[in-house]
């Protein structure tokens, strides 16, 4: 994972540095920052810079040049598509690939066949053309500004650190619709930015829209650009989409496939009672497909080296933001499949203070560790404190979390499982919003993007205490990767909305819900999330939005993944419960959806009133401190 950035001057500034060359991108790139200035003439001049996160192969500093003159930008993963050994570097590896291209068919073949997360920045000195752009779903996070000065024309960063209103104003996402490419040479002759998109298209040549429709023509590619910038959709090009077309098949009746309606209390012995030798092909598909993916993103790290007879204390590589749900408890189970046995894995679960008043109930019966207090162990005075301040963090995912945590050691006790409970006060979600979370949410800002960033933010840091035995220690997670959930409600019909809709209209109206998902899931979190996690300077990595894993569940009827005419906890994502059944898992594979806003309850600390669609003035009065 990198930070990168590029400003496109359309007067030649031989001398220029990057003024968006800031903290934030060091903090994403810790293991190497560069810098340089190419020129043409008097037409243009463009400022590279580049700061590693070493994730694999040997260290690589970006960007990276060749004899051409061309340079490279890179921060993403090759996780399939295009063949990188164990002891090579992925940027490496693409830019060899695309230093080869004869012509845009080559390049646009490139990136047809790359499967993982990526954002680039190429530029081809010859043609003194600059390509950008991010991955299918938009797993990596690129920013763009525009100006009609020509000295600033066109701004590319992975995320910024402006200080003024009116220049975050500027700031939008690329739009996750393909790539695009400027023309240089004759931009700096007009003095003016035209861009040329090359869009997504199926196998079959449907162009697939950001909202997830095959609707001949992508929607909102030019939404937020400036009057003065112009843009262009290739018609001759083609960039393939990595994943099948979701599956449209629609069931003869919206019936579910139990008896038991959606009033009814879910156990484990319903699920089990749904699991058959018809289901049973899918589940095993999946699990299949999804260790893959889990696989390639828990093992495509660099480790350091231990002497197995040492007794020094291993470090953890990976973390998964865990609540204790269906999907963080499924990620575990199959990360603990492909995690070397004697590494820790790092669970975080994050927790925003609650009013202890509205918790003296259990404040009574529980301490911090979950167990009775021992009054031998504190003055009775002190007890209370201590369960006090426990049962303010007693969120509901702390509570799954922890009992997720002992199914986790009943299926592998040999594993040093790492339960980081990390506690948030008003306090310092306030100085932190402040300080460094406002800015890597922009340029989303709805109460909702405050919520979710806010607590990705707290949770991927990875600071907080060990419990264990009795005792609690402060712990910093040494986790680079860090696994999450992401894209699983998407696909599964996870969400309220998806019952809702399949209740009002039935599996067609479902169908339409689904097949927008993915499309806007680049512009709704995933830019959003990485530049959130990428903060500390770790990798966000999403085994549900692996293409392998798409296209398997974009090939199955709805019916076969969700059964929405039964309970919550049972029939959003059937399939992904089945699957942990097969695992393992117990009362986890029958948790109800919740989503982390009210779990870790960080939603309770603000305005109850307000809508999670509405404009967030905390963000806003934060950006302009």
């Amino acid at each position: 994972m990198c930070g990168i950035c590029c400003s496109v001057s359309l007067i030649a500034r031989p001398g220029d540095t990057l003024s968006e060359d800031d903290a934030n991108l060091r903090r994403r790139g810790p293991n190497g920052s560069h810098q340089f200035v190419t020129c043409d003439s008097n037409n243009y001049s463009c400022v590279f810079s580049g700061h590693v996160l070493h994730l694999r192969g040997q260290l690589t500093p970006q960007p990276l040049r060749n004899k051409d003159g061309d340079v490279f930008l890179w921060n993403g993963e090759v996780f399939g598509g295009i063949e990188v050994s164990d002891t090579e570097n992925d940027t490496q590896v693409m830019f060899h690939h695309l230093s080869l291209c004869k012509d845009e068919d080559d390049l646009l073949a490139v990136f047809s066949r790359v499967q993982g997360p990526w954002a680039f920045i190429f530029y081809q000195a010859q043609h003194h053309r600059l390509w950008f752009g991010r991955d299918f779903f938009g797993r990596r996070s690129l920013l763009w500004k525009f100006s009609q000065d020509p000295q600033k024309a066109l701004c590319l960063t992975s995320v910024t650190n402006s200080v003024s209103e009116s220049d975050l104003d500027q700031w939008q996402e690329v739009p996750a619709s393909g790539i695009f490419r400027c023309d240089l040479q004759s931009c700096g002759i007009s003095k003016s930015v035209s861009l040329s998109l090359f869009a997504w298209e199926s196998a079959s040549g449907d162009v697939v829209s950001t909202e997830g429709k095959m609707n001949g023509e992508p929607s909102r590619i030019t939404k937020d650009l400036p009057p003065f910038v112009t843009a262009h959709k290739s018609l001759l090009k083609k960039l393939v989409s990595p994943v099948t077309l979701l599956n449209g098949q629609i069931p003869e009746s919206s019936a579910g496939t139990s008896s038991m309606v959606a009033s009814h209390k879910v156990s484990l012995e319903d699920l089990n009672m749904l699991s058959t030798e018809k289901t049973r092909k899918n589940t095993n598909s999946l699990i299949d497909v999804l260790s893959n993916a889990v696989r390639r993103r828990t093992l495509c790290l660099y480790r350091d080296k231990y002497d197995l007879s040492s007794e020094v204390e291993r470090k953890a590589n990976v973390a998964i933001l865990f609540s204790g749900g269906i999907d963080s408890m499924v990620l575990a189970a199959l990360a603990d499949r492909h995690v070397p046995p004697e590494e820790p894995i790092d669970l975080l679960n994050v927790a925003f203070m609650m009013s202890v008043s509205n918790h003296q109930k259990s404040s009574s019966k529980i301490n911090r560790n979950g167990r009775k207090p021992q009054s031998a162990a504190a003055s009775p005075a002190e007890t209370l404190d201590l369960l006090a301040a426990s049962a303010a963090f007693d969120v509901p995912d702390r509570v799954t979390g922890r009992a997720g945590l002992e199914e986790l050691k009943a299926i592998n006790p040999s594993r040093v499982w790492n339960f980081v409970e990390i506690n948030v006060s008003p306090e310092e979600l306030k100085e932190m919003r402040r300080q460094r979370i406002s800015r890597l949410i922009h340029p989303l800002n709805t109460v909702l993007d405050d919520s979710i960033g806010c607590a990705v933010w707290f949770a991927s840091r990875g600071v907080g205490m060990l419990t264990g035995d009795g005792e609690n220690k402060l712990y910093a997670s040494t986790a680079k990767v860090v696994l999450t959930g992401i894209g699983a409600d998407e696909q599964l019909a996870g969400y309220s909305r998806h019952r809702v809709r399949f209740k009002t209209s039935g599996y067609e109206a479902l169908l339409e819900e689904l097949s927008l998902e993915l499309g806007r899931i680049s512009s709704r979190n995933l830019g959003r999330d990485d530049r959130v996690i990428g903060d500390h300077g770790k990798e966000a990595r999403f085994p549900f939005l692996d293409e392998d894993v798409v296209s398997f569940l974009n090939s199955l009827p709805v019916q076969e993944k969700a059964d929405l005419s039964l309970a919550r906890g049972l029939g959003e994502k059937l399939l992904l419960r089945l699957a942990a059944l097969d695992l393992g898992l117990t009362a986890s594979s029958v948790l109800p959806k919740r989503a982390m806003q009210f779990g870790s309850r960080i939603a309770k600390m603000e305005n109850r009133s307000e809508k999670a669609s509405d404009k967030c003035n905390r963000l806003q009065t934060n950006l302009t401190e």
